[in-house]
């Protein structure tokens, strides 16, 4: 399901990155035990696919995910 990428941003805060750089309308957040950044796009809603492959780079389960969806609300 796609969401707003404020609340993409939430769920990778709370994993414990931390916002890098900004350019245009992507911002790169990184995490010192993670080898790639991950890129959020500013989109009101981003695709499933950019969230999966986040979710790759994080090396983040479903599991954790949700839960720090969750706290995001």
């Amino acid at each position: 399901m796609p969401i707003h990428w404020k609340a993409l941003e939430c769920v990778f805060l709370k994993a414990g990155f931390k916002l890098e750089r900004q350019k245009g309308s992507h911002r790169t957040y990184v995490r010192d035990d993670c080898l790639r950044p991950v890129v959020i796009p500013i989109y009101s809603e981003v695709q499933v696919d950019i969230i999966q492959a986040n979710m790759r780079t994080a090396r983040m389960s479903r599991a954790e995910y949700f839960k720090y969806l969750e706290e995001c609300k």
